[in-house]
């Protein structure tokens, strides 16, 4: 498997783990402000503090985004590309967020793919605050209780990236819940450290902790390249990607088994697409998610 050399000390703690409650609603981020401004906006009125999101439809105009670059001083193994600006209205397909706090004030990363005004399909790390919506965009929020995302100092990688910690204090949520079908139920909000492998590390949670079937929300990371389950392979090594959909079912040991579908974008601009292949995708910088065991009803026996 491949492998990431990063300048720091490397990680002890190959995934952090916070047990929360999480309620599930549709939101919408509405036009006329930044990313960042339409999120705090309504993730504010539900009167929680941190969640992950999926995003679909709308528009943005202002468009600003980076994507991954290879580094050239020796700070960072890898780093970010120069900032694109996309003039026009750029098409939004679909985003993963993770929403929490840095220095105390609510912040949010997020990895998109949109269609540009000729028609370009692309894929990369928006800008929250550069960025302005100009059409409503639809938002799937899983609100964490329990837990906050929060930026801190990374030792190994000497980026400072969202980790979840336990809240002093339980949210208040001031709106109804939409979706009564989660409400309230157990989840954990996750965040998987370099150069361990995103499938095999979500299995190995599931099997210490009884977790037999789940449902993967967020998912905002990068890997060391990529390899997809019908073995086709990202060589460029640095990546960003988004979850697209992913679950955790029983294989026929009763193993619990992880099949992520995401989207990626490598640092030469290509843009793959697929399931991850176990075992043979480890973290890049880091991967932010959270996992809701779900009860599945199985048929009775005649």
């Amino acid at each position: 498997m491949r492998s990431i050399n990063h300048p720091g000390i490397p990680c002890t703690e190959p995934l952090t783990a916070v047990k929360s409650t999480l309620f599930s609603t549709e939101i919408t981020l509405q036009a006329g402000t930044s990313l960042l401004q339409s999120t705090m906006d309504a993730i504010d009125a539900i009167g929680a503090k941190s969640a992950v999101m999926r995003l679909e439809g709308g528009a943005f105009m202002s468009f600003y985004y980076v994507m991954p670059a290879l580094s050239d001083h020796p700070e960072h193994s890898v780093y970010f590309s120069q900032k694109y600006n996309v003039a026009g209205r750029v098409a939004l397909e679909t985003a993963c967020v993770t929403y929490g706090e840095r220095d105390g004030k609510p912040w949010l990363h997020c990895h998109a793919v949109w269609i540009e005004p000729d028609g370009a399909r692309r894929c990369g790390h928006l800008l929250p605050e550069s960025i302005t919506i100009c059409e409503p965009i639809q938002a799937f929020a899983s609100i964490l209780q329990q837990a906050t995302y929060c930026v801190a100092p990374d030792a190994e990688t000497n980026f400072s990236l969202f980790k979840p910690v336990e809240n002093a204090l339980v949210s208040q949520l001031a709106q109804p819940i939409l979706n009564e079908s989660t409400n309230g139920q157990l989840a954990y909000a996750l965040r998987i450290a370099p150069n361990q492998d995103v499938c095999l590390t979500l299995e190995s949670f599931c099997a210490q902790h009884g977790i037999d079937y789940a449902t993967v929300l967020g998912g905002v990371g990068s890997t060391v390249g990529a390899v997809f389950d019908d073995n086709t392979i990202v060589e460029p090594y640095v990546t960003e990607m988004l979850i697209r959909q992913g679950s955790i079912r029983p294989d026929e040991y009763g193993q619990p088994r992880a099949a992520l579908d995401i989207s990626m974008v490598d640092y030469l601009g290509g843009i793959s697409e697929g399931r991850l292949k176990r075992g043979e995708n480890p973290v890049l910088v880091t991967f932010e998610l959270v996992l809701l065991p779900v009860q599945v009803s199985l048929p009775h026996l005649v």
